[in-house]
């Protein structure tokens, strides 16, 4: 099977800082250094180094030489990658001494997807394909529509959280991940109960609790966190969503797919960065077997 993905491409600044800046207030960084990241291609990374195959579909800047070699060194193919005038989308993350974070992204590129492109890479998906997509880049319906026509899972992770794009790809939707807040704020603005969804799942991460499964006619399936010293957090939900897509796609149970999710996850933030931080499936195992 193949895990699609639809997802933002960012050039990561990551700034370390003695705590997150409050408002009005100048810090001095202590560090500072870029790499690659972005949501979409965060949980690309994610599930190719957990064992899938994965298809990432993006756009990023013309003539942007440096995220194309970041890229392909992620083993990332360029093959279904837009080039747009607007420029590679790129992150401001500040994050403190308890590896907690202040994110500020510009979309740049990742709202310039290509119609085109998203049709022609998902013409050759099959039916029990998987198409994970996120809320940072344009044409997520469109993705969403032609994946669940081709008979795809469709696994939407909503964040940045924002009611609206989640309520016009939900029809098209077959699980949808959340953390516990945006969860709460959607049960809130719809009157709807997580079970009463149209999907075949909800999963809502707990951060250092755990996370759940949560479907109808059925108990929630909870999975605690592993107990880690986390050096910093940025990213830690995408390498959770990756993983667990692509646990699922190689015919893990949801139990033994969200514990390997969690696994992968403490393992992440006990490192710096996002893209470069994701751990292998190796390292994942060996860390399960020594907790």
């Amino acid at each position: 099977m193949t895990v699609y993905c639809l997802g933002s491409i960012n050039i990561d600044k990551f700034y370390r800082v003695p705590s997150l800046p409050r408002p009005g207030e100048t810090l001095a960084a202590r560090a500072h250094s870029v790499g690659l990241g972005g949501k979409g291609v965060n949980q690309s990374i994610a599930a190719l180094r957990a064992g899938a195959t994965v298809v990432h579909i993006g756009a990023i800047g013309r003539g942007d030489a440096w995220i194309e070699a970041e890229l392909t060194r992620h083993g990332v193919s360029l093959d279904a990658i837009a080039r747009s005038e607007l420029g590679t989308g790129h992150a401001v993350v500040a994050i403190d001494d308890a590896g907690e974070n202040q994110i500020i992204i510009f979309s740049g590129a990742n709202l310039a997807q290509s119609p085109r492109l998203i049709a022609e890479t998902l013409a050759s998906a099959r039916p029990g394909d998987s198409l994970l997509v996120q809320n940072e880049t344009s044409h997520q319906v469109e993705a969403a529509e032609t994946a669940r026509a081709r008979g795809m899972r469709v696994f939407y992770s909503a964040a940045p959280f924002a009611l609206e794009p989640l309520q016009a790809i939900l029809p098209h939707a077959t699980h949808l991940l959340v953390n516990a807040g945006e969860a709460e704020a959607l049960v809130q603005a719809t009157g709807t109960a997580l079970t009463d969804l149209p999907v075949e799942a909800v999963i809502v991460t707990h951060g250092a609790k755990g996370a759940e499964w949560v479907s109808a006619g059925a108990a929630p399936l909870f999975v605690p966190s592993f107990k880690v010293d986390p050096v910093d957090t940025t990213g830690a939900g995408d390498c959770f969503a990756g993983s667990l897509v692509a646990s699922l796609d190689l015919g893990a149970t949801a139990r033994a797919a969200m514990t390997y999710a969690a696994a992968a996850a403490a393992v992440q933030v006990t490192r710096p960065g996002t893209a470069d931080a994701m751990p292998t499936r190796a390292e994942v195992e060996a860390f399960l077997v020594r907790v």
